[in-house]
């Protein structure tokens, strides 16, 4: 059973770059999984951000596509995301997310590991 937790939040001016990372423990079986990051702002759903699964395939929300990139290491077991261009509408908590086998869709009610989240705040 894999254990998530996330780091790299902070605060940031608009415009501005963060990354953020998750770090994975308890499977020797995380290169078999996708990964996943969603955020949830006060007062609204979470949403998918991006996945990434075995084979480094991935597939990005609309609303962040071509700021964000998804990437994993799986020789450290780490899951990245480099957020570019950032905005005040991406302020967010941000969550990584893990599920065995292979995502089409980044959809919360997939994913049955979370990460505790890391707050991204952009002004």
């Amino acid at each position: 059973h894999v254990q998530l937790v996330e780091s790299g939040g902070g605060s940031v001016q608009n415009g501005g770059s963060l990354r953020l990372s998750c770090a994975a423990s308890g499977s020797s079986r995380y290169s078999q999984y996708c990964l996943a990051w969603f955020r949830q702002a006060p007062g609204k759903e979470r949403e998918g951000v991006a996945h990434i699964n075995n084979d480094f395939s991935t597939s990005y929300a609309d609303s962040v596509q071509g700021r964000f990139t998804i990437s994993r290491d799986n020789a450290r077991n780490t899951l990245l995301l480099q957020m570019n261009s950032l905005k005040p509408e991406d302020t967010s908590v941000y969550y990584c997310a893990a599920r065995f086998g292979y995502c089409t869709t980044t959809r919360s009610t997939d994913f049955i590991t979370w990460g505790q989240g890391t707050q991204v705040t952009v002004s």
